[in-house]
């Protein structure tokens, strides 16, 4: 960089991210220094004309910013993999090269998706509060039964890198066999686990667990609906980690209230956070995270780490490690 380079981060990231910025020659670094959000004011006042900026999943970063940081914003860096805050129209209208952070989040995601499942269809949570309310009196027969995937069908919606992590992840619990559906096949990667190709409605006919790992797009927002949840049996599980957005909540309310289907988790929810007071919260078959999906220190690290390289490429006019082409 030939100059000092301005740039506004978001958020306090992981210490590792901004050492890297620190210690890069001619990079000015301001940061909103908090755990919460930096507020919409601050925001347009921060990016006011940078260089650069560095943001989170959280930042909405529409026309407005865009214009209070005006036509020196070269590079915008999101520590996520997911780029549903960014208008890239518009970004892509002013040639601002974005940069994003997926595979480092992949094996965490899909830890975490297993986990949730797990939790859900064996109905952990509410087990744990059976023991702490004195709801745990004897062994009975059907007690605290709930659903295991030995011999079961499981849907992957999205077979991605975090959609094939999972399947990777619950092969070896004995499931009987995968079917996947999104905008084209991929027989490429689906071989691994002899994945079928389908539509949305038999995914939702004949699988036992539903996991959705896809990107939120016009496509798929609201995807999983009434018409949906009605197609399911009345014995699976449904899991979202990918978007709030792409599920329906009344609707998988009035699935779940039904007993249309068994019992949903969801590490993602519309909004987030999801209000204490919301209908889904009421339910004993729901189990929601406050998506915490890539929540380990090493990857968080390794996020904050991708997210200052990618933005340090981008001022240099360098490749990025991983740059989202508009």
């Amino acid at each position: 960089m030939s100059r000092a380079m301005a740039v506004f981060v978001t958020r306090r990231i992981p210490a590792e991210g901004l050492r890297v910025l620190a210690e890069a020659g001619g990079c000015r670094v301001q940061q909103w220094d908090s755990e919460e959000p930096v507020p919409r004011a601050q925001l347009l006042a921060g990016v006011s004309g940078k260089q650069g900026l560095l943001c989170l999943l959280s930042d909405r970063i529409d026309r407005e910013v865009l214009d209070a940081a005006g036509p020196s914003l070269k590079v915008i860096s999101t520590m996520s993999v997911g780029f549903d805050h960014l208008a890239l129209d518009e970004i892509k209208k002013r040639g601002i090269r974005v940069g994003y952070t997926p595979d480092v989040l992949t094996d965490a995601t899909a830890e975490l998706s297993v986990a949730l499942l797990l939790a859900t269809c064996r109905r952990l949570p509410e087990a744990i509060e059976q023991v702490k309310n004195g709801g745990w009196t004897t062994w009975k027969p059907l007690w605290m039964c709930g659903y295991g995937l030995s011999n079961s069908t499981v849907g992957i919606i999205g077979l991605g890198r975090i959609g094939q992590a999972v399947a990777r992840r619950l092969k070896p619990f004995g499931v009987k066999n995968f079917l996947y559906t999104g905008s084209r096949p991929k027989p490429e990667s689906a071989a691994e686990f002899q994945a079928e190709f389908v539509p949305l409605t038999r995914l939702a006919e004949e699988s036992d667990f539903v996991v959705v790992t896809c990107a939120l797009t016009p496509d798929t927002q609201g995807m999983c609906n009434k018409d949906f949840f009605s197609r399911m049996k009345k014995t699976s599980v449904f899991i979202n980690t990918s978007r709030g957005a792409v599920v329906n909540q009344e609707d998988l309310y009035d699935a779940l209230v039904s007993g249309q289907i068994a019992a949903a988790g969801l590490d993602v929810t519309t909004p987030e956070p999801l209000p204490t007071d919301h209908p889904l919260l009421s339910l004993k078959n729901c189990v929601i995270l406050p998506h915490v999906g890539s929540a380990t220190y090493a990857t968080r690290t390794t996020m904050s780490v991708l997210a200052a390289d990618n933005l340090l490429a981008g001022l240099r006019g360098e490749r990025m490690p991983h740059e989202l082409l508009l």
